[in-house]
């Protein structure tokens, strides 16, 4: 096992953590969390022999293969395959050695090249390199003709090609999309050895990890269970360490009120002096940061028209191949869209023809003079200025869209809401990270005020908490959202609806995202997958409750008339769906209070505090329950009777 004794780490002048002691068993599958910066890559350098510990022991046993991600991608000649294979060194060795017949040792290396799986290795290799993504036809192409994110993936299968005891896998989900996800996470699922994983998609933490490495005000802590099971005892311990300290700031407050009271006086000093010992020897506790280190809001769109843009009969592809056709597409305020399908069938080819950045092969297209499109591409960040700082960038687009009238405090504090603050905002471009370019790209396309955001993989190189900080804003969003993403938990949140890409077609996925697996493997199979999906064509009534009108001018005005509907019904929808938000997050924080006052310990002398404190905050609670729900029911309420209305006209 893996047993780490009172450990401390250093970058430079840095503590990362001080006194970490826990134990690693053989096969557990361990998810390593923690802010940016907090150690968590430094843990991974230590466990490599590659930086030199402060304090402390490590001990791994001596016979342990250890495989991690390389990040030097490979740019040369050699073939795709070859690199692949190099991940399992003992096999590259022995495949040179068993050439030689004439070698003394040549049937002891034979029959541990049988031993390995050695005439099973190609097979293996170019398994991996399948499940990533790579077609039959790369596998022997050159390193250098794949793009960098192709590199990653090749280095994720040298890693996993390893006979490994323990697998280090840091961000290897970044550059890939939710197919390879998915094919990873069930890989990882049969991996035998012993895993220390960092992730930032909670549903793929949620599915591999039984363990939980936390790193935190320069400690470690593990806890057991996923991902999900680890963030509510750690909003436990965050609540009653929030009690603790509210009931502490209480006590300073009054000692200190003390002080400045009585120190003058000399019957008192004394007094007000031990009390200024005892504040200097308190242990502070620090203040419980429950929320996101990034909070920002999409500007609201200047103009809103319905629809956005529709699309009829339309094809799109390259050159004269057509990769998605016969598709019958509208865009309304509020829509939010999830593009879903196999690798290489047209999600990003389709997101592009919406951005416009992709001519029709054939059919319709159709946008309002007034939409204002917002498009994040996966090579976005390339488009980012290196030497600018991110003030800069914003005042360069300032310029362009608002005619330079806001002021540097105000574009500060937007920076500010994404995470750039202080000197961060005044640095240069260049030498951030894959994660800060992307936050930056992201601020810079909110800030035009879309109407209409069409984001392809927004989350790579994102952290948990600008995820999050992400799928709040998205939900709170007036305008419509087209999202392609690998992180399920973001589609599940800001996807009312799903539209699968596959067979040349785009059609709604009646299924939910949790489906999709289950569709993808009976695809994959070669079977004809169940009936998940129906044709996403608003003119043949295969997914529209409408019926099907033989004249043109009949088309025209239904389209009309629905679009005029969906437009009024608009503001009501929005405000439905916003009560239901609102009353979700309510209810699981009764949920969790509930949890608590259940704890017969909390009735305990030394939790009377605490105790007031949660019976108080449930009093309150109930009552804004009450109120989300009065107003949910009463905009349910009359959306349900316009749409009865409606369906009896």
């Amino acid at each position: 096992m893996l047993q780490f004794d009172q450990l401390s780490i250093r970058r430079g002048e840095n503590l990362l953590f001080d006194g970490a002691s826990f134990q690693i068993h053989p096969g557990h599958k361990v998810g390593l969390t923690g802010a940016n910066g907090c150690g968590k890559s430094s843990l991974f350098a230590v466990l490599r022999n590659e930086l030199v510990i402060d304090k402390g022991d490590v001990k791994i046993p001596a016979d342990w293969v250890i495989a991690h991600v390389a990040q030097e991608a490979p740019a040369d000649n050699r073939a795709a395959i070859e690199h692949v294979l190099d991940g399992d060194q003992e096999w590259r060795e022995l495949d040179a050695l068993i050439t030689q017949t004439d070698h003394p040792r040549f049937l002891k290396h034979q029959s541990r090249y049988e031993e390995i799986g050695g005439y099973s290795a190609r097979s293996r290799a170019a398994q991996l390199l399948d499940g990533l993504g790579f077609k039959n036809a790369d596998l022997e192409k050159s390193a250098s003709e794949f793009s960098g994110g192709w590199r990653v993936r090749l280095n994720v299968a040298k890693a996993l090609m390893c006979r490994s005891d323990l697998l280090l896998l840091d961000e290897p989900t970044n550059h890939l999309d939710l197919d390879a996800v998915l094919w990873l996470e069930r890989w990882l699922k049969h991996y035998s050895g012993t895993l220390i994983l960092i992730a930032h998609d909670r549903d793929f933490l949620d599915q591999l990890t039984s363990h939980t490495l936390h790193i935190e005000n320069q400690k470690a802590h593990l806890y057991k269970g996923n991902y999900s099971a680890f963030e509510k005892v750690r909003s436990e311990q965050l609540a009653n360490q929030q009690a603790q300290f509210d009931k502490q700031q209480r006590e300073i407050a009054h000692m200190q009120d003390f002080v400045r009271r009585f120190r003058a006086k000399a019957t008192k000093a004394k007094q007000a002096q031990s009390r200024l010992k005892a504040l200097e020897k308190m242990e502070r506790i620090a203040p419980a940061h429950v929320d996101s280190p990034f909070s920002f809001v999409i500007p609201e769109p200047e103009k809103n028209p319905s629809p956005l843009l529709s699309l009829h009969d339309a094809a799109v592809g390259y050159g004269e191949d057509a990769i998605v056709e016969k598709i019958e597409f509208a865009m309304t305020p509020g829509d939010r869209i999830g593009l879903i399908g196999p690798n290489g069938a047209g999600k990003s080819t389709l997101i592009k023809m919406l951005a416009g950045e992709l001519k029709l092969l054939q059919g319709n297209y159709h946008s309002s003079k007034e939409i204002n499109i917002g498009y994040f591409a996966q090579h976005q960040i390339e488009q980012l200025q290196m030497e600018h700082t991110p003030l800069e960038h914003l005042r360069l687009l300032d310029d362009e869209t608002n005619g330079g009238n806001a002021t540097e405090n105000q574009m500060r504090r937007y920076l500010g809401s994404f995470g750039f603050t202080g000197t961060k905002a005044t640095s240069k471009v260049a030498p951030f990270s894959g994660g800060e370019k992307s936050r930056l790209a992201l601020a810079l396309i909110c800030y035009q005020r879309p109407n209409l955001l069409l984001l392809d993989e927004p989350t790579n190189h994102l952290d948990l908490e600008m995820r999050q900080a992400l799928a709040v804003a998205l939900q709170d969003f007036n305008g419509a959202v087209v999202l392609v993403s690998h992180d399920r938990h973001l589609l599940k949140v800001n996807s009312d609806t799903l539209i699968l890409v596959a067979n040349g077609r785009a059609t709604e996925f009646q299924g939910s995202v949790d489906d999709y697996p289950k569709w993808l493997a009976e695809h994959n199979r070669g079977a004809v997958p169940a009936d998940a999906g129906s044709d996403f064509d608003t003119s043949d009534g295969s997914s529209s409750p409408a019926p099907k009108l033989n004249t043109a001018s009949a088309k025209k005005e239904q389209k009309r008339l629905a679009a005029e509907r969906r437009k009024s019904l608009q503001p009501l929808t929005n405000k439905v769906k916003r009560a239901e938000r609102v009353l979700e997050k309510l209810s699981a924080e009764k949920k969790s209070l509930e949890e608590q006052l259940a704890n017969p310990e909390m009735y305990a002398e030394e939790n009377k505090e605490t105790l007031k404190t949660l019976l108080t905050d449930q009093a309150y609670l109930q009552k804004e329950l009450d109120d989300a729900e009065a107003l949910w029911l009463e905009a349910s309420e009359e959306l349900e009777s316009i749409q009865q209305a409606e369906a009896i006209t």
